[in-house]
């Protein structure tokens, strides 16, 4: 074991953790900020992505010792940070999530939020196709992605004081409320 100050979340935080440790095990297992998940532990999932100096970074693929001196925000931080730049309320990706209905298990959440929250913040108006470039490497298996794709379209059409997209799962409901939906779902077969 040896001594590791983390700068995290704007804080200087000190711990003691084995060489070998990651930085995700690090977060959760001695810093106790768990809201990056440990999945594949092999840099499939995305689920433990936080940003380091702003890029998203696999955290359980990262050494602590490789973050030592740079600036690492967790999901933890989003809101915090937002507050401390003159924000109100929650993140706006966290918010625009929130309200979009990106979240189902939760799991893939922090790592989509924080991938989706560097890109916003190195681009002010990406398309489609960059959103969905920049949350290639976070997978979920949940949502189907179009709610999460409409959560960032959301925020940066706010951001840049644009309209946000109609969120689908709206438009399904008020087919349903007209009696489209079944118009335009394949009738089940009669037994």
């Amino acid at each position: 074991m040896r001594g590791i100050e983390l700068d995290v979340n704007g804080d200087r935080l000190e711990t003691a953790a084995p060489d070998h440790w990651t930085l995700l095990e690090v977060l959760r297992y001695k810093l106790g900020l768990t809201g990056s998940k440990q999945g594949c532990d092999k840099g499939d999932c995305g689920a433990c992505t936080v940003l380091v100096d702003g890029q998203p970074v696999l955290s359980c693929l990262t050494l602590a010792a490789q973050a030592v001196g740079k600036e690492i925000t967790t999901v933890e931080g989003l809101r915090p940070m937002h507050l401390q730049s003159g924000g109100v309320g929650a993140d706006p990706i966290q918010d625009a999530f929130d309200r979009c209905g990106a979240l189902q298990c939760g799991f893939c959440q922090p790592g989509m939020m924080l991938s989706a929250r560097a890109l916003v913040a190195a681009n002010a108006s990406p398309s489609r196709e960059e959103i969905q470039k920049a949350l290639s490497g976070n997978l979920c298996r949940c949502t189907g992605y179009t709610q999460i794709l409409e959560a960032v379209e959301t925020a940066i059409a706010e951001r840049v004081g644009a309209e946000a997209p109609r969120p689908a799962w709206v438009e399904d409901r008020e087919h349903v409320r007209e009696g489209e939906l079944e118009a335009r779902t394949p009738a089940k077969e009669a037994k």
